[in-house]
């Protein structure tokens, strides 16, 4: 995967993610996996086609059963009454670690791990730890920060904008970093901002992006999942009909999804975040709140390899620089405080 990092790797050079000691804390949520036990299981509130948030959860959960050689499952859920079900069935099936991918699924969580103290619960952008539910933050506001950076070097019109689905912290956090990096570099950028309500509601999407674009912005960066492709779609019919407008991606490294029109990706390293906290499941060294980011090679901001033209050597550079200051604590992200007993940055 190519992206924006620190000095480790350099612009446009391979980087291997890997979390790293000082993510993977000591201690113990739950028992280890062994014997029967040793399964995994994921849930998701949306598609795992949706070449975003859910897609790279499932590509983790299938390295964690090539890379250790267990047994996993998926199930799709969408209300509360079918998360409850649905952590009750895998926990009842032996299923020792689960991950629920969502800030939605934190109550249905600290539930079940109340009936099933055996079972590891980790919870995605979750907000509660407890004795065996782990919290595991993505810290993708650094790479959002990132891509806000390149937004404001790059705009024309001096307007960028945010197309998200539901305002959770963990989504308004990677807008106001976004708008902070595009502000760092460009004082004068107007940021425009739209929450849908929905994830997955692509006619929604598509109409946010349509009216951010008619306001003059010409760089929409997106937060949700399936609903991305209608954001692609809005932008590909502007530049189709003249209009020299540009999308970044999320989540995921997106550049292939809309290769024409995707200038670049905030991406999170899901699969291997994920592979990592089974490893420390498996070997009883797993406890929570969970931070990962740009120090680990969890985050970062991935230029698009098909318009690396319209990339100056500078900016570049400018963000080479700006990753390692944020690594070495220089350059702070702001960020939105979510998780119990986290102050805010």
């Amino acid at each position: 995967m190519k992206r924006i990092f620190p000095q480790a790797g350099g612009v446009l050079q391979a980087m291997i993610l890997s979390l790293g000691s000082a993510v993977i804390l000591l201690g113990c949520a739950g028992e280890s996996g062994t014997g029967s036990e040793n399964r995994v299981a994921l849930l998701t509130s949306g598609p795992v086609s949706d070449a975003g948030w859910h897609a790279g959860a499932y590509a983790g959960l299938r390295r964690i059963g090539d890379s250790l050689g267990i047994e996993t499952s998926h199930q799709q859920t969408r209300s509360a009454a079918e998360f409850d079900d649905a952590f009750s069935s895998y926990a009842e099936s032996g299923y020792g670690l689960i991950f629920a991918h969502g800030f939605e699924y934190q109550d249905a969580a600290t539930r079940a791990g109340e009936a099933f103290p055996e079972v590891t619960f980790v919870v995605s952008a979750g907000s509660r730890p407890d004795a065996n539910v782990v919290p595991l933050i993505f810290r993708l506001e650094e790479a959002s920060y990132l891509a806000g950076m390149a937004a404001g070097a790059m705009t024309r019109s001096g307007t960028v904008g945010m197309v998200g689905g539901v305002e959770i912290p963990s989504a308004k956090g990677t807008f106001v970093a976004f708008e902070a990096g595009a502000q760092a570099v460009n004082p004068d950028v107007t940021v425009l901002e739209t929450f849908t309500g929905n994830w997955e509601d692509v006619s929604a999407a598509k109409e946010a992006a349509v009216a951010q674009l008619r306001r003059g912005a010409d760089i929409l960066i997106h937060n949700v999942d399936a609903a991305s492709f209608g954001i692609f779609q809005a932008v590909r019919e502007a530049r189709e009909g003249g209009s020299d407008v540009w999308a970044m991606g999320m989540n995921n490294d997106q550049n292939d999804v809309a290769p024409d029109v995707v200038l670049g990706s905030a991406v999170i390293d899901i699969p291997g975040v994920f592979l990592q906290v089974a490893r420390a499941w498996q070997g009883g060294t797993l406890e929570g709140p969970l931070y990962t980011g740009l120090a680990a090679g969890a985050v970062g901001f991935v230029p698009n390899p098909a318009l690396t033209e319209r990339y100056a050597r500078e900016l570049l550079d400018h963000l080479n620089a700006a990753a390692d200051s944020i690594v070495a604590g220089s350059l702070q992200v702001p960020r939105i405080a979510f998780v119990e007993g986290e102050t805010a940055s």
